[in-house]
C-alpha cells in the first residue's frame, strides 16, 4: 500500500500541481465508472466502531476530507468509496467564478505543503447543487444507513462587495443546503480580497444568521450549521468566535483554514517568496491548528462540534486530535501526497488505537 510515494515522484512530481490534481482526480473517477472502486469501497469502508453520532448525523468515521479538493461536486461518491467518513465540498459560491490566474497551487515537498490562492474557482451554487443531488442518491444506494455525509462548504463570490455578503451568502444557502448534511460558512479563505474580515463577529453574526434562517426554511429541516476561522486569529478573536457560536447556538466550529504565516519552513525562503501570496496549508499548520483546538474545547461546551483540520497526516495526528477534544478531523493536503489508500490506512490506525484504548469517543 506503500507504492504511492515512488509514483507520485516518477509520475507526478514533475508536472504543473493543479494538473497534477486534475489528473489525479480524474483516475479517482475513472475508477468508479469501470467499476474498480467497488473492491476499493469493500476494502476501505471504515470499521463499525469508528462510527460516531455529530450534530445528530451518523458518521461511518471520524476521519473525513476537507473542503478544497472537490470544489465542484462532482466527485463524491467516487471519493467515498476510498474511505472518507465525510466528505466537504466546496467551497461553492453563489456566483460562477474561475478563481484567479494560474499558476495559482504549489508544492513544498520538503515541507508535505501547498500554497494556493485558487481563488475559490467553482461553477456557482446552481450548477452544484443536481450533483449534489444526484451523488446522495446514489451514496444511499451504495451505503445504506451508514453512507458517508456530505457537507457543503460556501463562501463569498468575489465579485460581491463586502456590504452584499449577507444576501450573496443567503442566496448560496438557499440553493444548498436541501441538499446538505450541514453547511460551513468560509470566511477564513486568504485568497478572496477581504474576505477574512468578515470574522470579526459583527460582520460575521448577520451572515450565520441570515444562512441560519435560510438553511432551515428550504430545507424545512434543521441544517446543522458552522464557521470555518482561520490559524491567523489572534487568541483574543477566537475566544470572541467561540463566544458568537454559543449566542447563536451554532452547530460547530472547523479550525482551521489555511495561513499566511510563512514561519518554520524547510523549502529555501527564495522559493517560497517565488510562490507569491496564497494560503498555506499541510504540515507546516500542525502546532498552530493544535492550539487552536485546544483553546476552542476549553471555551465550548460540548454540544458545540469542532472539526479539527490543518497539518494532519497521518492515524496519530487524528488520534491527537481527538484526544484533545475533536468531534472529527479533515485534512486534505496530504492526499495528495499519501495517496489514493490514505484514508483507509488512518481508519486502520483509528481501529488499533480504539482496541487499545488510545481512542477517545464523543
Amino acid at each position: 500500500m506503500r507504492f504511492y510515494p515512488t509514483f507520485f515522484k516518477v509520475f507526478f512530481s514533475g508536472m504543473e500541481p493543479e494538473k497534477a490534481h486534475h489528473v489525479g482526480f480524474s483516475m479517482v473517477r475513472l475508477a468508479e465508472k469501470t467499476g474498480a472502486s467497488a473492491v476499493l469501497r469493500r476494502m476501505t469502508a471504515p470499521d463499525q466502531s469508528l462510527e460516531r453520532t455529530v450534530m445528530g448525523l451518523t458518521f461511518p468515521s471520524p476521519f473525513g476530507l476537507a473542503a478544497g479538493f472537490d470544489k465542484e461536486g462532482h466527485g463524491t461518491t467516487a471519493l467515498c468509496d476510498l474511505g472518507f467518513g465525510h466528505i466537504e465540498v466546496g467551497t461553492v459560491t453563489a456566483i460562477a467564478q474561475p478563481g484567479n490566474s494560474q499558476p495559482r497551487l504549489f508544492r513544498l515537498v520538503e515541507d508535505k505543503a501547498l500554497i494556493n490562492r485558487m481563488g475559490f474557482n467553482n461553477p456557482g451554487a446552481a450548477a452544484v447543487a443536481p450533483r449534489i443531488r444526484e451523488s446522495l442518491t446514489h451514496l444511499s444506494r451504495r451505503f445504506g444507513r451508514t453512507r458517508p455525509i456530505l457537507g457543503i462548504n460556501i463562501g463569498k463570490s468575489k465579485v460581491v462587495e463586502l456590504e452584499d455578503a449577507v444576501s450573496d451568502y443567503r442566496t448560496s444557502a438557499a440553493t444548498l443546503a436541501p441538499l446538505a448534511d450541514y453547511m460551513v460558512v468560509n470566511v477564513s479563505s486568504p485568497n478572496t480580497p477581504g474576505l477574512r474580515l468578515l470574522q470579526s463577529v459583527e460582520s460575521l453574526r448577520p451572515i450565520l444568521e441570515a444562512v441560519r434562517d435560510e438553511s432551515e426554511a428550504k430545507a424545512q429541516r434543521r441544517v446543522p450549521l458552522l464557521v470555518k476561522i482561520a490559524p491567523d486569529l489572534a487568541d483574543e478573536d477566537i475566544a470572541e468566535v467561540a463566544a458568537l457560536a454559543i449566542e447563536l447556538k451554532l452547530d460547530g466550529i472547523i479550525a482551521t483554514n489555511t495561513t499566511i504565516s510563512r514561519e518554520g519552513l524547510s523549502t529555501s525562503s527564495d522559493a517560497v517568496e517565488s510562490m507569491g501570496a496564497g494560503g498555506l496549508s499541510g504540515a507546516p499548520l500542525k502546532d498552530r491548528s493544535m492550539q487552536v483546538l485546544q483553546q476552542l474545547r476549553a471555551l465550548l461546551p460540548d454540544s458545540i462540534a469542532i472539526i479539527s483540520v490543518g497539518g494532519v497526516t497521518d492515524a496519530e495526528d487524528v488520534i491527537d486530535r481527538l484526544n484533545a477534544g475533536a468531534d472529527l478531523v479533515q485534512a486534505y493536503t496530504a492526499f495528495l501526497y499519501e495517496g489514493p489508500f490514505w484514508a483507509w490506512r488512518i481508519n486502520a490506525g483509528l481501529k488499533k488505537a480504539q482496541r487499545a484504548g488510545r481512542l477517545a469517543r464523543s
